[in-house]
């Protein structure tokens, strides 16, 4: 196995110390088991991460822990016969930085039954500027649709639009055949979202969501990263059996509503869990972001790539609401 006898990582402690979190130098034997052992190319920046990260929301369930809840790489060693040297994998979610060491790491070890092999169509980075962001916007639409959501019912409200779920729900719900209304409190990002495949910006300051339990409808259906009133106020507008998916708390995660969108529309609320999500799903969903869903302009996506070294000042950014896009962070000199 060629694995240096240290490497670097980015690791995350609460003791009588205190919480911190900083790079240091580990052994293969200080990760986490698992059958697939991976030279770690790409990781991301996630809200979840940025919390992890700075202590300021209980992601980890013990310590210490290599954070990060996303990694994509090259395997160099693997006990499950599924997996050969040199093959190229990513991971996202699955417990990474929760229960089990993350990505921020010159390398991983994963177990094989959440490490999916690279589809074709992706290379390691854009699978990262993918990553969690886009494996739960991917995830959002595949529900939806297994739940009849189709582009006739109406345009698709995204909310919290430029941060990183919401631009590649842009891209790939537009790519799916959707119209798109992004909404966002960032009105001076309206030409990006656009770009992106969004039709319409709305600004979430002066949009009017009525306060009735029923309002005229105007979307045919949502998926929302915020939360609370927005997504209370959302439920409302949507049309006859549509649906709306959440996937974030970035508002709130209070939820102040009714049950008449549900009985007298038929509006469906779905929970879109990213992490624990079973693999035939997975595989379906990533083998979509490779294909017919693969957002044509992620470059563009992508605002940012740091070295480990980096990390913390974008924590601080997008924990105070300074973020735009996806935020790469790169593991390997040759990446």
């Amino acid at each position: 196995m060629n694995v240096p006898a240290t490497f670097r990582a980015f690791r995350i402690h609460s003791d009588a110390d205190g919480y911190r979190a900083g790079i240091e130098a580990l052994r293969l034997d200080d990760l986490s088991p698992g059958e697939v052992v991976v030279k770690a190319a790409y990781s991301s920046i996630n809200y979840k991460d940025a919390l992890a990260g700075t202590g300021k929301g209980k992601i980890l369930r013990r310590f210490p822990l290599v954070g990060g809840i996303d990694v994509a790489g090259h395997v160099v060693a693997s006990t499950d016969p599924a997996f050969r040297e040199g093959d190229a994998v990513l991971c996202t979610g699955c417990g990474l930085s929760e229960t089990r060491d993350g990505g921020y790491a010159e390398y991983a070890r994963l177990e094989s039954a959440w490490t999916i092999p690279l589809p074709s169509g992706l290379t390691l980075r854009e699978g990262m500027i993918l990553g969690t962001a886009g494996f739960t916007a991917g995830l959002a639409l595949l529900r939806m649709q297994d739940n009849h959501q189709r582009p006739e019912l109406g345009p698709i409200a995204v909310t919290g639009a430029t941060g990183g779920v919401g631009m590649l729900a842009t891209a790939i719900f537009s790519r799916a055949g959707y119209e798109v209304h992004a909404i966002s409190g960032k009105p001076d990002r309206a030409d990006a979202l656009k770009a992106l495949g969004a039709s319409a910006v709305l600004d979430r300051r002066t949009l009017d969501l009525g306060k009735r339990p029923l309002e005229s409808a105007r979307f045919g259906g949502a998926l929302d990263n915020v939360g609370g009133a927005m997504l209370a106020g959302l439920l409302p507008l949507v049309q006859p059996y549509g649906n709306v998916a959440a996937c974030g708390l970035a508002g709130s995660a209070e939820l102040p509503t009714t049950v008449m969108p549900f009985i007298i529309r038929g509006v469906s609320l779905l929970g879109i869990a990213s992490a624990g999500t079973a693999r035939d799903q997975r595989e379906q969903v990533w083998a979509h972001l490779a294909s017919d869903w693969k957002p044509a302009r992620l470059d563009a996506i992508c605002t940012r790539e740091v070295a480990l070294e980096g990390m913390p000042g974008v924590f601080d950014t997008m924990l105070a609401g300074g973020s735009f896009g996806r935020t790469l962070v790169r593991l390997a000199a040759s990446a």
